[in-house]
């Protein structure tokens, strides 16, 4: 898979949200994470939950943080293709991990499932499209 020399000139579903969409979303997804995953870093702190339930909170800020430089830095599609795919996939063992602890973290970020299942897909699909 070559490198793209910009985002815009990539071809894209039909579907695809337009590009001004992505930035109020994610403001809207990241005060959600802020909210619940500094909620969970406390529980933590309190000793009212084990660390196997914080790491896949951790692993999700990880992999979320390193989709935009490997999308648009490194312009790699494939390598952005696995990491949203480990985004949605610690997202589901993140929500799997809490509900005994805290529903409520699961219902708030439900929100953020659904934009990375999106996402994931719209990725997998941009990838394909420009194999």
């Amino acid at each position: 898979m070559e490198n793209y020399q910009n985002y815009a000139e990539l071809a894209k579903p039909s579907w695809a949200p337009p590009s001004w969409l992505f930035g109020p979303v994610w403001t809207v997804l990241y005060a959600i994470i802020a909210v619940t995953y500094i909620s969970v870093g406390k529980m933590y702190f309190a000793k009212q939950i084990p660390f196997m339930v914080v790491l896949p909170f951790i692993l999700n800020i990880i992999f979320n943080a390193a989709f935009t430089p490997l999308q648009f830095g490194l312009k790699n599609n494939m390598l952005a293709a696995i990491d949203i795919a480990l985004v949605l996939g610690t997202i589901i063992w993140m929500m799997i991990a809490i509900w005994p602890h805290a529903k409520w973290v699961v219902y708030w970020n439900i929100p953020y499932l659904a934009w990375v299942s999106f996402a994931t897909v719209l990725q997998f699909t941009v990838t394909w499209l420009n194999r």
